[in-house]
């Protein structure tokens, strides 16, 4: 039988009773010793209602004697308890709506009832098979780990930044940061910003199974972890723990931080000029919200926060690398793969193994021993990020590929540059191209600075060539006058090859009385 409880009111006979009628029939018929029948005729109520009322001190609530009777959708209950039991194991975003199981019941069992029963049921049947938790109690330096996403507008770009949020369940104290991406260099990254801010390391952190720290779940289990998480843990020594696959509920303190932190330091949406400024302010939020007292507590949570600090460990002397490592190789055109995106390199390194490390934001590629190259990170799809000073060597060989090299396209350069190549080879033709070349390799050992004002100084001296311009970036360097002879520029002049004539021959004969050169021809310069 099903009891429905009513403080306030009574039911009898279809008809509600106040708690105030209690009162006034009981004490008319206890202290005033009023019979039933008159009682009845001076309250308007039924004697047998009179009886109830003198039984009970205040209304006791409605009590069905069976269930009530659905003769439409009765012989239907056990199909649409089949289909809830199913929908246990779908995915959640694939399971039967109240709609779509009137719609099976009535097409291909012969459903003749309505819509609205079937809702009915359908909600008292979801809320009866709806998960029980048991109320947690969590020790001091104990700690949950997960990612979030929320929109950030940076440098006026709307971006969907994923946030790392480290949670102590004992007192509440958090710490969150975002990226563009949640890599496995972010969960790294995370870790080590999250024991820096603490000033420790807990004793263990719960995680869900996601892929960059868990490699594979095992038959009795267990996790496999992923190379660099495993080389995280080993860094600094704290024991993991994970949910169940798809119960975020194992971890539910750090998943309702992820939603408070979004609904209080994310909106309305923030806007920053860069990652590092939106960053800083996150930070500032997790210390501004240590000064709160939370419901259920009377300390605040820097305060409950000391207990946990006394169990974390001491931080290692150096953080931990936190970098995804692959290996790969230089491929014909001086680029290396990384994370669907190509990164240049210098030409000299071209076809050979190379080590790439993908940090949060820069992309370092090395060789042995060496590093190499060091990019911006992309996070778009099949991007070229180029370092034009890698292919000048090349460029140099072949020339003639200078105007459309692609790694030279976007390079912003000083008008001066332009200035420059465009006399080198107005007035040298493709000898003119190499030199500008060369003088762009100069930015392989001087700063762009140096190179730019040896560049203006040249302009301003009509000294235009390659040596011009490295005697002046030396002169710069050593801080000492230049010194150039600015007869030959600013160019240095055509050779042109006559045949001398049989009287300059016989001249030259008689002034150096000897032959050196028998039939020689003379060289000399063009005006």
């Amino acid at each position: 039988a099903t009891f429905v409880p009513l403080t306030l009111l009574g039911l009898e006979g279809g008809r509600m009773y106040s708690v105030d009628l209690y009162r006034r029939v009981r004490l008319a018929c206890h202290h005033d010793h009023l019979s039933r029948r008159e009682a009845a005729r001076l309250f308007g109520v039924d004697r047998k209602t009179i009886s109830k009322i003198l039984a009970h001190a205040e209304p006791p609530g409605y009590q069905r004697s069976s269930p009530p009777k659905r003769p439409k959708l009765d012989p239907f209950t056990g199909i649409i308890d089949h289909i809830l039991e199913d929908d246990r194991t779908a995915h959640r975003k694939q399971r039967h709506t109240a709609k779509r199981i009137f719609e099976r019941l009535r097409d291909e069992h012969g459903f003749t009832g309505g819509q609205t029963i079937v809702k009915d049921y359908v909600r008292e049947q979801t809320r009866r098979r709806r998960e029980m938790f048991v109320p947690l109690s969590h020790e001091p330096g104990q700690a949950q780990a997960d990612f979030g996403e929320a929109d950030v507008i940076i440098a006026g770009v709307t971006h969907r930044s994923h946030f790392f949020v480290m949670d102590f369940p004992h007192s509440d104290a958090c710490f969150v940061v975002a990226y563009p991406a949640a890599t496995t260099e972010a969960w790294l990254d995370g870790h080590n910003k999250a024991f820096a801010f603490f000033d420790g390391v807990p004793e263990s952190i719960l995680y869900d199974n996601d892929k960059c720290l868990v490699a594979r779940i095992l038959p009795d289990r267990t996790r496999q972890r992923t190379r660099a998480f495993s080389g995280l843990q080993s860094h600094y020594l704290f024991k993991d723990r994970y949910g169940r696959p798809g119960k975020g509920n194992d971890k539910g303190n750090v998943e309702g931080m992820v939603g408070y932190i979004r609904r209080n330091f994310m909106v309305p949406i923030p806007r920053f000029e860069s990652w590092e400024a939106f960053n800083a302010d996150l930070e500032t939020q997790c210390l501004k919200r240590q000064d709160e007292i939370l419901r259920g507590h009377r300390e605040s949570i820097r305060e409950r926060f000391v207990r946990d600090g006394e169990v974390l460990s001491n931080l290692q002397p150096v953080p931990f690398d936190a970098c995804d490592r692959q290996a790969t190789r230089v491929n014909s055109q001086s680029l290396v793969r990384y994370q669907t995106n190509d990164y240049s390199v210098p030409v000299a390194y071209g076809h050979r193994e190379v080590w790439v490390r993908g940090y949060v934001h820069e992309v370092v590629i090395g060789c042995a021993s060496d590093e190499i190259a060091r990019h911006p990170r992309s996070y778009d799809k099949q991007d070229l990020i180029f370092n034009p000073i890698h292919y000048l060597p090349l460029l140099e060989k072949k020339v003639g590929a200078l105007d459309q090299a692609a790694p030279l396209v976007g390079w912003d350069l000083p008008e001066e540059f332009a200035t420059l190549h465009r006399l080198l080879e107005a007035r040298m033709g493709k000898s003119g191209k190499r030199e500008y070349v060369q003088v762009l390799r100069l930015l392989e050992t001087f700063n762009i600075e140096v190179l730019h004002n040896a560049i203006k100084d040249a302009l301003r001296m009509g000294a235009i060539g390659y040596d011009a311009v490295k005697h002046l970036v030396l002169c710069r360097i050593e801080r000492r006058p230049p010194r150039l002879d600015l007869d030959v520029y600013p160019f240095l002049p055509r050779a042109r090859v006559t045949t001398t004539s049989v009287t300059s021959y016989m001249s030259l004969l008689q002034r150096v009385g000897k032959v050196d050169r028998p039939n020689g021809d003379a060289v000399r310069a063009a005006p």
